[in-house]
């Protein structure tokens, strides 16, 4: 099969894709955020102490702060020795008030969103869940749940003192069926961990992320993280039957279900799955798994132009079928900072496109014919100039890095403004395209890579340090485009605090106001994870 690439193949004069601009339209611009005046994000050096990070949020005399800034704090109540000595006897050894413990938990992992929690809780079942929350709830204090911490906009930490409620500890596997491959686990279980666990049974969890080492499954449902295997076995809305989430008073609503077909009544736990904390404190998941495949391959193929990539995208799902599981791409600006950040070194020759395709199926003699054939047209019809094939673990781990590090590569390139986009497939690249000519030499990098088979994209742009006048030119220009395509502003990152107030980007402002009656139903007093998801001023 590999000898598929060594036959040396003239390239095809070939333009660079170009796919029409994109343009608002007017349902699009009516949907645009009006100016308001906002405070900005705690900088990562601010000193934690509410005087200063209120002063800092201000922002006295400098540029109007950006839609993304933090809003004022609102009347929640602040902790007193009396909510410790409670914590403490709740939690005895697990209510954290070291600075140096709680600084982790206090700094998002972009280190771009910094609060001043003084308190951090650790509990180990969904019992003490209730009785912090309903305490929380009768004293007015604030709450932020927190799995893994690996968000990227701002969802998962405090923006002022609110209380970290960590499911850290919660990391115990309830029961899984073999027969039916159905896993019910805690919340704070590594996706990881759940990884291994399944494998040794012959299974597989149904989402693979670069992060899964610290990631947990409570944090992946809450904010409906999509991952490398989305194309193969769908959302977590479709694989996750049931959860346990415990509201903000305290009332434990048990729809942890097994049952992969229930029509009884409205399907509560879509609620809270993309919900980001903000409606209750997801505690334990039922999740449908997949068979471990007998055969795995893994391809990474060079395309001179992001139509041919997307021809080979179309030419791959029509010879392989059922065994396509991932349709990745790169391009070779992430290629050039894998080069020169990580020292990872190019498996084939230099494209200006790159593309990870995996298989996953039962006969591996079935799917290496298969993949034969669909690599002999994909390079016959020059849609590709170059790739390789890796069929064992080491290798398959080698090649997956490509695609699974670049988000590390991007954190040593400089301050990184990161928007994962979904867009219309063949409109991906272009945003792209267009944010480099309308940015100009102001960024340092601008760099697109992302999952094809699903329509996202996870644009990239860095520079020396944080630019308040490089944030002004991307945004709202970002959210005005994907606007214009019909796009949506977030496709699996969630909105945090970050994105709330650009929600209207995306959705109706009829489909907001009703989020927001939810969330006053299900949280009356606004005390779970505040200041995210939904917009400062609903319409």
């Amino acid at each position: 099969m590999a000898g598929v690439f060594h036959t040396t193949l003239a390239l095809r004069t070939a333009l660079r894709y170009l796919s029409p601009s994109c343009t608002l339209t007017s349902a699009a611009t009516a949907r645009l955020l009006p100016p308001g005046s906002r405070k900005l994000l705690l900088p990562a050096s601010s000193v934690q102490s509410g005087v200063c990070s209120r002063r800092l949020h201000a922002g006295a005399g400098g540029p109007t702060p950006s839609p993304a800034a933090a809003p004022d704090r609102l009347p929640f109540s602040k902790v007193t020795q009396e909510d410790l000595d409670f914590f403490k006897k709740v939690l005895p050894g697990r209510t954290i008030t070291d600075p140096d413990l709680l600084e982790a938990n206090n700094v998002d992992w972009l280190k771009s969103v910094r609060g001043y929690s003084e308190v951090l809780l650790r509990p180990q079942t969904t019992e003490e869940v209730s009785q912090i929350l309903r305490y929380c709830n009768s004293r007015n204090l604030a709450v932020n749940p927190q799995g893994g911490n690996t968000g990227l906009v701002g969802g998962s930490v405090p923006v002022y003192d609110e209380i970290i409620l960590s499911t850290a500890l919660m990391n115990n596997i309830l029961t899984f069926d073999g027969v039916s491959g159905i896993l019910t686990c805690q919340a704070g279980c590594i996706l990881e961990n759940l990884s291994n666990y399944l494998e040794e049974r012959d299974y597989i969890m149904p989402l693979d992320l670069g992060a899964k080492g610290s990631c947990q499954i409570g944090g992946n449902v809450a904010t409906n993280a999509g991952g490398l295997r989305l194309l193969r076995y769908g959302s977590l809305r479709g694989t996750v039957l049931g959860l346990e989430v415990v509201l903000a008073d305290g009332q434990v609503l048990d729809c942890l279900a097994t049952l992969r077909k229930d029509n009884t009544g409205y399907d509560l736990k879509q609620l809270f799955i993309g919900s980001e904390g903000t409606l209750g404190v997801i505690t334990a998941v039922s999740i449908l798994c997949p068979r471990k495949p007998k055969s795995v391959n893994v391809v990474f193929l060079g395309c001179e132009t992001f139509e041919q990539l997307l021809q080979t995208f179309k030419l791959c799902r029509g010879m392989l079928g059922e065994i396509l599981s991932a349709f990745e791409f790169l391009d070779s600006e992430c290629m050039r900072l894998l080069n020169t950040h990580l020292k990872l070194p190019n498996p084939i020759t230099d494209c200006p496109f790159y593309v990870v395709i995996e298989t996953a199926g039962s006969n591996p003699t079935h799917d290496e014919e298969k993949l034969h054939n669909f690599l002999e047209e994909a390079m016959t019809s020059s849609l590709v100039t170059d790739g390789t094939v890796a069929t064992e673990d080491t290798k398959i781990k080698a090649l997956w890095s490509m695609r699974e590090r670049v988000t590390e590569s991007l954190t040593h390139d400089g301050f990184t403004y990161k928007y994962d986009i979904s867009l219309p497939v063949e409109r991906i690249y272009q945003l792209v395209t267009d944010m480099r000519e309308h940015l100009g030499d102001r960024a340092k990098s601008v760099v697109g890579y992302g999952h094809v088979g699903d329509g996202n994209l996870h644009l990239n742009i860095t520079s020396p340090a944080k630019d308040p006048a490089l944030l002004a030119a991307i945004e709202p220009f970002v959210y005005e485009w994907t606007a214009g395509c019909q796009g949506s502003i977030s496709a699996e990152h969630g909105l945090g605090l970050k994105k709330r107030n650009y929600i209207y980007y995306s959705k109706p402002s009829q489909a907001v106001a009703l989020m927001g009656n939810i969330k006053a139903m299900l949280d009356p007093k606004g005390i779970l994870n505040p200041y995210k998801t939904l917009p400062d001023n609903l319409r």
